[in-house]
């Protein structure tokens, strides 16, 4: 492998890596103590690579990096700068910002697991619009109900595949594990209400 080859794999495999003049613990001059510092301070993991130990390293990534001094700290293989811009990013605020984003683990920007309760309506919605769905519950378990003319003259089981036919992707996915169904017409789920007490007068405060 060539020391650029290196370098390079360096920059890919670390989101954020220090090039400096000795260690973190025991930095060997002012930039570079003064850069470790401030990353010190931000909490956030980074690698080092101490160049007076990789002469070939400190040769080559100037001109890898177009910048001729050390230290050179890079985020997700992007060049930040030396000490002067790390402390003004420090400053002004953008520079924690930029370390966070750059270290947060790849399952924080991944899809969620389980599906929503939006996104169920959603699918139910697109094969029965103008449908009236209620869902209770979290996660993968799901209780719901669906009223919809569209079920008319048809046998319950009919109803129940055809909304379960709705939900295929998520349940085959695993981000949907089980539902109860319930399916009504809409004057089938208005004979199921309780009937209004005539004689009870609702008081507005």
């Amino acid at each position: 492998m060539s020391v650029k080859e290196k370098i390079l794999q360096q920059l890919a495999e670390n989101p954020v890596i220090i090039y400096m003049k000795g260690v973190p613990s025991a930095p060997e001059c002012g930039f570079s103590a003064k850069t470790v510092a401030i990353l010190n301070q931000t909490k956030i993991p980074y690698a080092y690579v101490n160049v007076l130990q990789a002469p070939f390293i400190r040769e080559k990534l100037p001109s890898i990096s177009k910048w001729p001094t050390y230290p050179q700290v890079f985020i997700n293989g992007e060049l930040i700068g030396g000490a002067d811009i790390v402390e003004a990013m420090h400053n002004d605020g953008s520079l924690l910002p930029k370390l966070q984003a750059a270290v947060k683990p790849a399952e924080d920007s991944a899809p969620s697991q389980t599906i929503t309760h939006s996104e169920v309506e959603a699918l139910i919605l697109a094969e029965y619009p103008g449908a009236k769905i209620a869902i209770e519950g979290q996660g993968c378990d799901l209780n719901i109900t669906v009223v919809s003319d569209l079920f008319a003259e048809q046998p319950m089981i009919k109803q129940h595949q055809g909304v379960m036919a709705t939900l295929s992707e998520p349940l085959a996915s695993g981000r949907l594990h089980a539902v109860t169904l319930k399916t009504h017409t809409a004057a089938a789920w208005a004979a199921l209400q309780p009937a209004a007490n005539p004689g009870l007068l609702q008081i507005q405060i």
